[in-house]
């Protein structure tokens, strides 16, 4: 077998190289007014190839032609954002929806905390003015 199916493969892989940089992973920032939002996704890489030399019934003994390919994949989920607002940092998963009662539960508790904790600074506040 020739060069050819490493010559194929590397190609493959410059190209894959070119489509898939760390701006996949962690986009560019989006600034709106006083926030924030930084993409985050996750890449993933499927990537195959084969090939071989073989004798044809008519071709030259000298010269044997040489079949093969190679194929790829590149898929770009979205996973989170980063959003800053006021030099805080939170993240906002993108998520498949919550199925069950409880799932749900879980996913609100992070904003019933803030929502407590913003309720007994303004009390707090209150109280010192």
């Amino acid at each position: 077998m020739s060069q050819n199916l490493p010559n194929m493969l590397e190609s493959t892989i410059a190209k894959i190289r070119e489509m898939v940089d760390v701006n996949s992973v962690v986009g560019d920032p989006i600034t709106a007014g006083d926030v924030t939002i930084i993409p985050i996704s996750k890449v993933s890489v499927g990537f195959g190839g084969g090939g071989s030399d073989y004798v044809s019934k008519n071709a030259n003994k000298a010269e044997n032609p040489f079949g093969g390919g190679v194929g790829a994949g590149v898929k770009v989920t979205p996973v989170a954002f980063l959003i800053i607002k006021e030099g805080s940092v939170r993240m906002l998963p993108v998520a498949t929806p919550a199925n069950t009662t409880a799932d749900r539960l879980v996913e609100q508790v992070p904003d019933l905390l803030d929502k407590v904790s913003a309720f007994i600074e303004s009390k707090t506040k209150k109280e010192v003015e």
